[in-house]
């Protein structure tokens, strides 16, 4: 009991019905069961520590609590040869459904997945900032949620957590600060306290932090402690990791790039899609497009920094200089960051991002100059459009393995009543 008791310290109590001894041999055993596939108790007892008696009595709570499930024994399952045959065990993973949302400014990307993350359905809805209001936008993530939910045949009912992402800085509340034009709260009309009228455990989160979620998980920070993503969409936006662990800020403002306007050669925080649309529609305003130039014939309000992208990716030198100049700006972001926060890597992610790998190579090229410490390594994501809903997935599959014992305390229903019953 030495090591059960061991467990015990520094765990919450727990709501309800569940004492504190066993909420932390529960956690213990459920926190195994969510990292491993079939096992057989003597697995979970040698990974937690737990005595036997403690181990079973928890494997059979987490049954009756609907979040495992019990395998036919080892002899049935081919496994056995002699001796008394061993139950088996698995995580009931399609037992409830955790939502992620990128609730970017012009779009709603809405993923369902399982309690393990894996996805069963992705949908993606467009929206006009330009008619936005707060009651509207609030009323877009439920339409969203309950489209997605209704693809998938399920409803409301099953859904243990939800996490959206929103191009805001958020604080541990999810609560967003208020901007001098109202902007953070347009995309943040206090979406916490709305989705929590239902959904049993909810997270906000600035979206860049969600690409560092999710490039912590799966992308191009897997394995490193020190690391910084720029998500590069309409706007510049950061997340910073350093020794291991998320930074938010009293206000959420960690990653907050306002500052960059006041930086020579940066000015200003947009993004690097946007500022290559804006380079070009200034050269052909100033009749700079050369002559027979695949872009001379386009009217200048039609001119888009993806255009400029693509043409430099088949050799054009002249789209080329544009993408150049946005690898400068990019390697004096990425030297004040490293600057600051000392990271192994910067990695830039977002849906413009796969276009930059030009970019990237001159600002590798330029950054060593940028700062005295040992430049970070750049690297250009491989999760696309998607790093921040795969970052809003992971982060709801967090939470709700974190907060599945305990969500009788702050939610009307418990687990056991938000899980499927077992088949």
């Amino acid at each position: 009991m030495q090591q059960d008791n061991e467990r015990v310290k520094g765990l919450s109590t727990a709501q309800g019905r569940l004492t504190p001894p066993v909420r932390a041999s529960l956690d213990a055993v459920l926190s195994f069961a969510w990292d491993t596939g079939v096992f057989v108790s003597a697995d979970a007892m040698g990974a937690t520590g737990l005595t036997r008696s403690t181990t079973i009595e928890s494997l059979d709570e987490l049954i009756d609590l609907g979040l495992l499930r019990e395998l036919p024994n080892s002899r049935d399952g081919g496994e056995y040869s002699k001796g008394r045959p061993a139950r088996r065990f698995e995580l009931r993973a399609d037992a409830a459904v955790v939502v992620g949302i990128d609730a970017g400014r012009s779009h709603l990307t809405t993923t369902v997945a399982d309690l393990r993350g894996r996805v069963l359905v992705s949908e993606r809805r467009e929206r006009d900032l330009r008619h936005e209001t707060a009651d509207g936008r609030r009323a877009a993530v439920h339409d969203a949620i309950d489209g997605a939910l209704e693809t998938l045949g399920r409803s409301r009912c099953s859904v243990l957590a939800v996490c959206v992402g929103v191009p805001a800085p958020v604080d541990s509340r999810g609560v967003s600060p208020q901007h001098r034009d109202g902007f953070w709260r347009l995309m943040n009309p206090d979406l916490a306290a709305a989705l929590a009228e239902w959904a049993p455990i909810v997270r906000i989160e600035n979206d860049a932090s969600l690409a560092a979620v999710a490039e912590g998980a799966i992308g191009g920070a897997v394995g490193s402690r020190d690391y910084v993503v720029l998500l590069a969409g309409d706007r510049l936006g950061a997340g910073v990791v350093v020794d291991g662990h998320l930074l938010r800020g009293a206000h959420g403002g960690a990653g907050e790039m306002l500052a960059f306007d006041r930086v020579e050669g940066v000015g200003t925080a947009e993004g690097l899609g946007l500022r290559l649309t804006e380079w070009v529609r200034e050269a052909a305003a100033a009749g700079e497009v050369p002559p027979r130039h695949p872009l001379a014939g386009v009217a200048v309000d039609e001119l888009t920094g993806r255009a400029v992208l693509g043409l430099a990716r088949s050799g054009d030198e002249w789209s080329r200089a544009f993408v150049r100049r946005a690898g400068a700006v990019l390697a004096r972001v990425a030297g004040i960051f490293g600057s600051l926060y000392d990271p192994e890597r910067v990695i830039i992610s977002g849906a413009v991002a796969e276009g930059l790998g030009e970019a990237i190579e001159e600002a590798r090229r330029l950054l060593p100059e940028e700062l005295d410490l040992p430049a970070p390594e750049l690297l250009l994501s491989t999760l696309g459009a998607d790093s921040v809903v795969t970052g809003a997935v992971a982060a709801a599959v967090k939470a709700a393995r974190e907060g599945a014992l305990t969500i009788g305390g702050s939610s009307s229903r418990t687990v056991d009543e938000i899980l499927e019953p077992a088949s």
